[in-house]
């Protein structure tokens, strides 16, 4: 069974040094599923800002060329506040299944950021899993949605 359907456009990675590792991780599941993706960097465990990373996926979202990503940074946070600051992305921080979940069922999450210094491979591989499978419910939560502004 694939870890979620194959998608129309490419996923967009990025990390930091900290998320670096997990996010090889994900590269080698994705390449073991032919999953398109594009890798906006780092690039090794070297010290770098995650701001710099953020923003290439950012702006991959916000010009269309990836429709949904999957950031990591060391605690999720910075990377995240990054990514939210690009005029289509929600990037949600998630560090279990039911926030993953609750995350693209109410709030149309289009990139899931991982707390890479604190989880896990199984619970990265059961969380992306999850986002990739769930779909936005819409009604109520579309009009809250809506009140984002752009």
């Amino acid at each position: 069974m694939s870890l979620f359907p194959t998608p129309d456009k490419p996923i967009g990675l990025a990390s930091d040094h900290a998320g670096f590792s997990l996010k090889e991780y994900i590269i080698t599941l994705f390449k073991s599923e032919d999953i398109p993706y594009i890798d906006f960097g780092t690039y090794s465990t070297d010290s770098v800002d995650y701001p710099d990373f953020g923003h290439k996926l950012g702006e991959a979202i916000d010009s269309g060329q990836c429709d949904k990503g999957i950031a990591v940074c060391g605690s999720g946070n910075g990377i995240n506040m990054t990514l939210n600051h690009h005029k289509y992305v929600r990037s949600a921080l998630c560090w279990n299944t039911e926030i993953t979940r609750l995350a693209r069922l109410h709030n149309d999450a289009n990139v899931l950021t991982l707390p890479g210094r604190f989880i896990n491979q199984k619970e990265a591989y059961d969380m992306i899993e999850v986002f990739f499978n769930t779909l936005f419910e819409g009604g109520r939560h579309q009009n809250r949605i809506d009140k984002i502004p752009c």
